[in-house]
C-alpha cells in the first residue's frame, strides 16, 4: 500500500552521473562526491558508495525521529545519542536487495526506556515507513 505525503515541506535534489563509478552533487553544492564500486565488490573501493550515503541518511534520520517522539513526551534525548547503522547488499531472486542493522545508543537511559522510545521512532521515522515491507530492518538498543 501506497502512503501518500498530505503536504511536501522539503525536497531534496542531487544528481549522479556514471552509477557507482562516477559522482553525485546536491543542487545546493554542499555534497558533492566521487562514487566507486567497494573492493568487497571489485571495485577500488576509493569513494563513497550508495550503501555508504543510505546509513548515514537512515541513521541520521532515525535520531531525528528519536528526538521527535522524546519531545513529545517531555524525554531529554542526551547529546550523545548515536545510531551505528550497517546496510548490507546482496543478490536476491530478483537483482539485487540491501538489508540494514541499526543498532541505537541512549547512554544514561534505562534499556527498557530506550527500547520504547525506538520502537515509536520506528514507526514515525521515514526511512522505516519507507522500507517497512521491503527489507530487512534489525533495530537494536546497545
Amino acid at each position: 500500500m501506497t502512503t501518500k505525503i498530505e503536504k511536501v515541506i522539503y525536497q531534496a535534489h542531487a544528481t549522479s552521473t556514471g552509477g557507482r563509478d562516477g559522482t553525485t552533487r546536491t543542487s545546493d553544492g554542499l555534497l558533492d562526491l566521487k562514487l566507486a564500486v567497494p573492493k568487497e565488490m571489485g571495485g577500488p573501493g576509493n569513494g563513497v558508495n550508495p550503501e555508504q550515503l543510505f546509513a548515514s541518511g537512515y541513521s541520521a534520520c532515525f535520531i531525528g525521529a528519536m528526538k521527535f517522539v522524546a519531545g513529545t513526551q517531555k524525554i531529554a534525548l542526551p547529546a550523545d545519542t548515536s545510531i551505528n547503522a550497517t546496510v548490507g547488499i546482496g543478490q536476491i531472486p530478483a537483482g539485487f536487495g540491501i538489508e540494514v542493522q541499526l543498532e541505537v545508543s541512549i547512554p544514561g537511559m534505562d534499556k527498557a526506556a530506550a527500547q520504547a522510545l525506538v520502537d515509536k521512532a520506528h514507526q514515525v521515522c521515514p526511512y522505516s515507513n519507507a522500507t517497512r515491507g521491503n527489507i530487512e530492518v534489525t533495530i537494536t538498543v546497545v
